[in-house]
């Protein structure tokens, strides 16, 4: 079969969502409510947290930017599926690709160490209060998120250098809904050496993520019940389990997505696992980290008052 490099190929085709006419009119409208609403929520958290003095902390500091990767990640790829809906022609070109791949990663990284880093806020405001201010100063929570976005940038960068170097037999279809480097890499016809250290590199920032957030919270949990009250314990289980939510969904779809061997051909659980990290994440996080949250509440109470 002939191999082509991606700088001989045009464009590469989408397979998209390939349901029925009626179900495409319902997904339609679904992803676009969707996007909207993901628009509102996270330009409202990030425009509360910087008007309300009283959230002007290193916990709504980190949520403030987690909003903003939100927002951004979930512009690269929620719009182009309701157009897909619309369009006979579901494709988009090399260039297009590689840029979808470079920011979606990008962006998918650095969510993975905000979301770490929300953990061991918790952790460190719970278990360790005296010291609390001191270790999560201003200038600390700024080195901290400027890394993950530097980390993200360098994974982003370095897998799209590896993706470019890959070689693709005559077929350019992508069995998806957007430019995502998985499945580039199943469709490539490259070295399997190649192909899995593209996919290690990119799940190492996942499960090192995830472990943060899970010793984080079991030290939290283990602090809490033996030392917190009824109504403390109730409170600080929530806000962890809440937490633990947006991890176990965004981490674990996408690990999955890394993760999951080439000879698997379930595309379509691979789309609904996609789904979940690119689309839901985004939306659900302003209403998980802010409409459950009082201080937030009593902040928006005092702007709207």
């Amino acid at each position: 079969r002939k191999q082509l490099h991606p700088s001989d190929l045009n464009e590469f085709s989408l397979t998209g969502f390939t349901e029925g006419p009626v179900t495409q009119v319902t997904l339609f409208l679904v992803f676009l409510l969707t996007y909207l609403v993901t628009i509102l929520g996270n330009l409202g958290t990030i425009a509360l947290i910087r008007a309300s003095p009283q959230l002007h902390s290193p916990m709504y500091y980190f949520l403030g930017n987690l909003a903003f990767v939100d927002l951004c990640s979930s512009t690269v790829i929620t719009p182009e599926m309701p157009v897909d809906f619309t369009s006979e022609k579901k494709g988009t070109a090399y260039a297009g690709c590689v840029a979808q791949v470079v920011i979606s990663d990008l962006f998918g990284m650095t969510k993975c160490f905000l979301l770490a880093m929300i953990a061991y806020d918790h952790y460190m405001a719970i278990c360790h209060p005296l010291v609390y201010p001191l270790v999560l100063s201003p200038k600390c929570c700024f080195q901290l998120v400027t890394g993950s976005y530097l980390v993200g940038l360098t994974n982003g960068m370095g897998q799209t250098i590896g993706t470019t170097n890959l070689s693709f037999c005559s077929s350019s279809v992508i069995d998806l809904f957007f430019c995502d480097f998985s499945p580039l890499i199943t469709l490539s016809s490259s070295d399997t050496t190649l192909r899995h250290i593209l996919r290690t590199s990119a799940s190492w920032v996942g499960v090192a993520s995830s472990l943060v957030v899970l010793v984080s919270h079991v030290a939290i949990i283990s602090a809490t019940l033996s030392n917190s009250s009824a109504e403390g314990k109730h409170k600080v289980l929530s806000t962890c389990a809440s937490h633990l939510t947006t991890v176990r969904i965004f981490c674990g779809t996408s690990l999955f997505m890394c993760l999951k061997p080439s000879s698997d051909s379930s595309r379509e659980e691979d789309k609904r696992a996609a789904v979940l990290y690119t689309v839901v994440t985004p939306m659900l996080n302003p209403l998980i980290y802010s409409l459950r949250n009082t201080e937030v509440k009593e902040a928006l109470r005092r702007l709207t008052n």
